[in-house]
């Protein structure tokens, strides 16, 4: 039999094949490339030439981590960048360094970040030697090699050989790791730089904590006091981030470094909010927005009670957090007082900018949103000295268009005194007229029935002698109709008493209605009887408006609560003819007598005294 010869693969798939072999290979492999310190190397960065492995649980020891860094398990920075924000366990870190200086045995490894709570440097040695640092704020000052704000180990670096660089990492802070290798001279002059810039910035805000201390003690104005406030509180904060508070405050309380941040950030937003609130007047041109400041200052000063007992990487994330709400909050109020034309707020706005852009990256870099850089790390103490400025100048610019709003209101003060005299005087006056109807309101509601709204029974007396003796004056007769109600009791028994009090309101109603042509003057006499005084009426006429009241009544039921209830009504009429001699009460009485004649006679009909005799 002949031999069966195997089919080539495509060359398409033996290609895919190399490349995912190389590819997988390249991984497995990777590492960081040696960094090599020439002669003319005085400070080098060591972020492009360092890897990194994620100890999530912070388990791991120094061998495990050499065996992983052997296995190819750590992987290069992104973006060359050790900026990770917030994160939980250890970060380890490896490099490899050859130094070719002869003339630079000793350096300096600076880790610029101050605020990293745990640093173990394990240097390795060719020979296989092992040499461990440690620094770090949990530390006490003293402890790091040279009295300096960041964390700092002195290294030995033995020309022409390869020593590798293990650094381990874990914080409750922001995962910041910005190594820099530094000759003895170069820190020097490094150092040197910087505290002349941070003294720079200091001096600034010192001075215009005095200037504006002064301008305070002298003015007593709120807005200065509060600017005060914020000017000590956030130089307080940048103190502390700066690693200064730790150098030269509380250099042997480690406690005291690790909590200083957040209650500083939060005394900070306290007076922020405050001098917000004050200088822009928000109590007057937002109320609502007044209301949300005051809720975020309790909240921040909650924050600040809470920053001694809640872990710290909780806080800080929070407070960090509070910082980037802060900024856009206080940019919304400064455009709504802009917008209700607050000139003041317009320097305001622009200086805070400043300060919010400033904050806001430097926020934005401890989360590990953007990487850190010279901009992103200094940019607040560049904003934060410029707005401090702009504010100073603002105050001023306030100050001034109050004294000018002051000369004003003085040189128009005779004007306006005469005007409001003016306008007092007339003020008076209305309130006189007003006092009168208001007494005129109350005299006449002392003289209605607070169920149906008629005339109660003292004032229709009162008016029917008046109107007894003006008929009998021009001679009038005068007409009483007594009118009550038909079975109105058993509206109540079956229906309740609101329905009755319903009933009655409807009833006045219709009797008012149809005694609107007459000049009648009707009132409620008692329970659900009427009287009503006709003026000019005689008898007949008198009888004709009984007669439209009653039917009237009749046209129509009434509808409370779905329920369809008819009235009817009996009326008794009694007429005074002009010149008679009558008496009021036995005027009443004759025509309760008819109406009495009326109910005796069936009920729902018109009598008169004449027929009731």
């Amino acid at each position: 039999m002949g031999m069966i010869q195997a089919r080539p693969a495509p060359a398409w798939r033996l290609l895919l094949t190399c490349l995912c072999l190389l590819l997988a290979c390249a991984t497995s492999a990777w590492a960081a490339p040696t960094l090599g310190l020439g002669e003319a190397t005085r400070e080098i960065a060591l972020s492009p030439y360092m890897s990194y492995h994620h100890d999530t649980e912070a388990r791991d020891r120094v061998e495990d981590a050499l065996r992983r860094v052997g296995n190819g398990v750590f992987a290069p920075l992104p973006r060359n960048d050790a900026a990770f924000g917030f994160q939980k366990g250890a970060f380890w870190f490896h490099a490899a360094i050859i130094n070719e200086n002869r003339a630079e045995p000793r350096w300096l490894l600076v880790q610029a970040y101050p605020l990293s709570d745990q640093i173990d440097l394990y240097v390795r040695y060719p020979d296989g030697r092992i040499e461990h640092r440690a620094g770090g704020d949990t530390l006490p000052f003293a402890e790091r090699s040279i009295r300096y704000r960041h964390p700092n180990f002195l290294l030995d670096l033995p020309v022409g050989q390869r020593v590798e660089l293990l650094i381990r990492v874990q914080s409750q802070s922001s995962m910041q790791v910005p190594l820099v290798l530094y000759t003895p001279s170069a820190f020097t002059e490094m150092s040197r730089d910087a505290q002349f810039s941070i003294g720079l910035y200091y001096g600034i805000l010192l001075a215009l904590f005095f200037y504006n201390l002064v301008l305070w003690l002298v003015l007593r104005d709120a807005s200065y006091f509060w600017y005060l406030f914020h000017i000590g509180a956030f130089g307080l904060v940048l103190f502390c981030l700066n690693g200064l508070g730790f150098e030269y405050l509380w250099p042997d309380n480690t406690w005291l470094a690790d909590k200083s941040v957040p209650l500083s950030i939060s005394l900070a937003l306290v007076g922020m909010h405050q001098f917000a609130r004050v200088f822009l007047g928000l109590g007057e041109r937002w109320p609502r927005g007044n209301v949300v400041s005051i809720i975020a200052i309790a909240a921040f000063v909650a924050f600040g009670i809470a920053a001694i007992i809640v872990p710290y990487r909780i806080i800080t994330q929070a407070v960090s957090l509070a910082v980037l709400a802060s900024i856009i909050w206080i940019t919304i109020v400064s455009v709504v007082a802009l917008r209700r034309g607050y000139a003041p707020a317009r320097l305001f706005l622009l200086s805070w900018s400043m300060f919010l852009a400033g904050t806001g990256v430097f926020t934005l870099v401890a989360f590990g949103v953007v990487p850190k850089s010279f901009f992103t790390e200094y940019g607040v103490q560049l904003g934060s000295a410029l707005e401090m400025l702009f504010l100073s100048i603002a105050l001023s610019y306030r100050y001034a268009s109050l004294r000018n709003e002051n000369e004003r209101i003085v040189s128009d003060a005779n004007l306006m005194l005469e005007r409001k005299v003016a306008q007092r005087t007339s003020e008076v006056r209305h309130a006189l007229v007003q006092l009168e109807e208001a007494h005129a309101r109350l005299r006449d509601s002392s003289r209605r029935d607070g169920l149906t709204g008629l005339y109660n029974r003292t004032y229709f007396h009162e008016a029917f002698e008046r109107m007894l003796r003006d008929c009998n004056d021009d001679g009038q007769p005068l007409s009483l109709l007594m009118i009550d109600l038909d079975h109105f009791k058993s509206v109540n028994d079956e229906y309740g008493h609101l329905v009755g009090d319903e009933c009655l309101r409807w009833a006045t109603q219709r009797i008012g209605r149809a005694l609107r042509p007459h000049d009648a003057l009707p009132a409620r006499f008692g329970g659900e009887e009427f009287v009503v005084a006709l003026p000019g009426h005689d008898l007949h006429a008198a009888v004709a408006v009984a007669e439209e009241v009653r039917q009237s009544l009749l046209a129509e039921p009434c509808v409370s609560n779905g329920d369809i209830i008819r009235m009817s009504a009996s009326v008794g009429v009694h007429t005074i003819e002009p010149g008679a001699i009558d008496d009021i009460d036995d005027a009443f009485q004759i025509a309760d007598q008819a109406l009495y004649s009326a109910k005796a006679n069936g009920r729902d009909c018109v009598r008169t005294s004449i027929s009731a005799a």
